[in-house]
């Protein structure tokens, strides 16, 4: 009786061991993956700590719904989970979606979706034509990201967008922003063509048969697809920056060095660009789900400058955190970020270079075109990357001004102060 209380008390410790430690794979002189795989060790304690883990993990979780695959959404939330993940204490999740329509409708009403990529152009589409009135009081925005250009594929037997006038064009699939883009164009320019909603892959496949006349993506440069188009039948077709089209939309070229076979060497492409946005819904403050955007948005600014370095995409160099969106309201914890680190010194540069910019606007009068706010805080940006250079330049000539002023004072003159 005594040998089996035993066994039992033996095997109650080893299964309270089972329970309770870590498993170890690793051998001597090797890295254990279950003490460093924050997914192996939920998976570990699992059944024991259920309630606490899971709501660990959901807390510190953030989801971002980005775009189908191949386009640029989808890259830019795989370079936000990648610079933001940090243990336990925030991970990012991008989920794969189906384009800035349904981007909208899922941050409105899907469970778990808190942040979403979507197309500036897709809200005022929306309200425009009646199919939705107050969206932008249930949403914010954390940051206008950069501008999507349009582009147009077609044989180079179509040489203006006025030639499609009758023809047949894709316009990928009806969730996404393209195809709002694509038929507003087309709208405003008094274009009308017969639009077939087909997903990008299968429309190239229609467009080298001849089913299609063309095919429009709206995608930030270098688009992902396009650049895979090789066939030299076709090309990219010029839009222009019509009067119909400045409210909205701002002008952009399309360039050989990003799309060589199908742009000749050395030219570029006229083109419309849409900014892209990161929103939010309109969370309460205090809340739990504001809390979590909250977090993001701290880490996400803070580390701001790191995806502007390789190997991150090139659109993040045109993304400048404290440009303004005209009609949205930003979210509250990315407005606090920025007063709280707002400069005196470049505020100050700032009204300076608004001060410049309305005397050049006054002094030209009706010869140049009033720029848009991003435009503004775009060339702000430049004007303060200039500055910097120019000081830098100026930090570097002045020694050698003075080695050279040293040659001629007489050995009995007095030290300058400014030398020290």
């Amino acid at each position: 009786m005594m040998k089996s209380t035993r066994l039992v008390c033996l095997a109650a410790a080893a299964l309270a061991l089972m329970t309770t430690a870590t498993p170890s794979f690793a051998g001597p002189g090797e890295v254990d993956p279950g003490q460093v795989s924050e997914g192996l060790k939920a998976i570990f304690s699992y059944g024991r700590a259920t309630q606490t883990t899971k709501e660990r993990l959901n807390a510190n979780t953030t989801t971002i719904i980005t775009g189908t695959i191949g386009g640029t959404y989808v890259q830019i939330g795989a370079d936000l989970a990648s610079m933001l993940d940090d243990g336990e204490n925030l991970r990012v999740l991008p989920i794969v979606g189906r384009g800035s329509v349904q981007s909208i409708a899922d941050i409105l009403y899907l469970r778990g979706v808190d942040i979403g990529i979507i197309r500036s152009d897709t809200l005022d589409y929306l309200e425009k034509k009646g199919y939705a009135s107050n969206l932008k009081s249930q949403l914010t925005y954390i940051t206008k990201l950069y501008n999507e250009e349009m582009h147009v594929v077609a044989p180079k037997a179509i040489q203006k967008l006025s030639d499609l006038e009758g023809k047949t064009v894709a316009v990928d699939l009806p969730n996404g922003g393209t195809f709002i883009t694509a038929i507003t164009v087309f709208e405003r320019l008094g274009i009308k063509a017969k639009f077939v909603y087909i997903e990008q892959r299968l429309a190239y496949e229609k467009l080298r048969k001849g089913e299609i006349d063309a095919m429009v993506a709206v995608q930030g440069v270098p688009s992902k697809f396009t650049t895979t188009i090789k066939d030299e039948r076709f090309h990219l077709v010029p839009i222009e920056y019509a009067q119909p089209l400045q409210g909205d939309y701002l002008p952009s070229q399309l360039k050989a060095e990003d799309y060589p076979a199908l742009i000749p060497a050395g030219q570029r492409i006229d083109t419309i660009a849409v900014p892209a946005i990161l929103a939010a819904y309109n969370w309460d403050r205090g809340s739990d789900r504001y809390r979590k955007v909250e977090r993001f948005v701290q880490a996400f600014f803070d580390k701001f400058h790191d995806f502007q370095k390789p190997p991150f995409h090139p659109k993040w160099k045109e993304v400048v955190l404290s440009a303004p969106l005209p009609g949205w309201k930003r979210f509250p914890a990315a407005q606090a970020w920025l007063d709280q680190h707002a400069n005196p010194e470049v505020a100050a540069t700032r009204r300076q270079f608004d001060q410049f910019m309305a005397a050049r606007a006054s002094a030209d009068g009706e010869k140049s075109a009033a720029l848009t706010p991003e435009q503004n805080a775009a060339m702000f940006q430049q004007f303060l990357e200039w500055r910097k250079e120019k000081a830098k330049e100026s930090a570097e000539d002045p020694p050698k001004q003075r080695v050279s002023a040293r040659k001629h004072k007489p050995s009995h003159s007095k030290p300058d102060k400014s030398d020290k």
